[in-house]
């Protein structure tokens, strides 16, 4: 088996760290590397994760996620796509370490919306949040009975939500 760095788009990048996705499709992978065949995944001059072939088809690559690091890359260091050394995957893979330990988080999206009916509420919900998306719309994070834990975040980032700590920055 060979190893490969590839490197994905900003915009691809942005969408991998909103969704919890198994595979990504890489455009314009390395045209060598067959199923089976371990990769580098890079972005924004980091690695974001290790993954593994899993379909190699017309200069499209189908990557099966092994070890995520969207939230602690580590530098690339130069890594450009292409092939990678046994020696360098190894240390790229050893920075990353193991899976950290899964463990309970409540996730919650909460509006005030004026309805007639607990049914239309729920109608409004869902459509706000279509329409807000994840760019306009926070989503509050915490460790399941730490509720002073409590993080916002937009776009897959944390973001500051306490309009009156905003007020003191400016």
């Amino acid at each position: 088996m060979a190893q490969w760095s590839v490197i994905i788009p900003d915009e691809q990048w942005a969408t991998e760290r909103l969704f919890q996705h198994d595979v990504v499709t890489v455009a314009g992978g390395p045209a060598e590397a067959t199923a089976g065949d371990d990769v580098v995944v890079v972005a924004e001059e980091n690695v974001v994760a290790l993954a593994r072939v899993e379909k190699a088809d017309a200069g499209e690559l189908v990557l099966g996620y092994q070890r995520r690091a969207f939230d602690e890359p580590v530098p690339a260091e130069g890594l450009t796509g292409g092939a990678v050394d046994a020696g360098t995957f190894r240390r790229i893979a050893e920075r990353l370490g193991a899976s950290a330990d899964r463990k309970p988080w409540l996730v919650s999206v909460a509006m005030p919306i004026e309805a007639n009916t607990p049914a239309e509420a729920v109608r409004q919900f869902w459509s706000h949040v279509l329409e807000l998306g994840p760019a306009e719309l926070p989503t509050y994070v915490w460790p399941s009975g730490d509720e002073l834990a409590m993080q916002a975040f937009v776009l897959g980032a944390e973001k500051n939500q306490d309009p009156e700590e905003e007020d003191e920055e400016e």
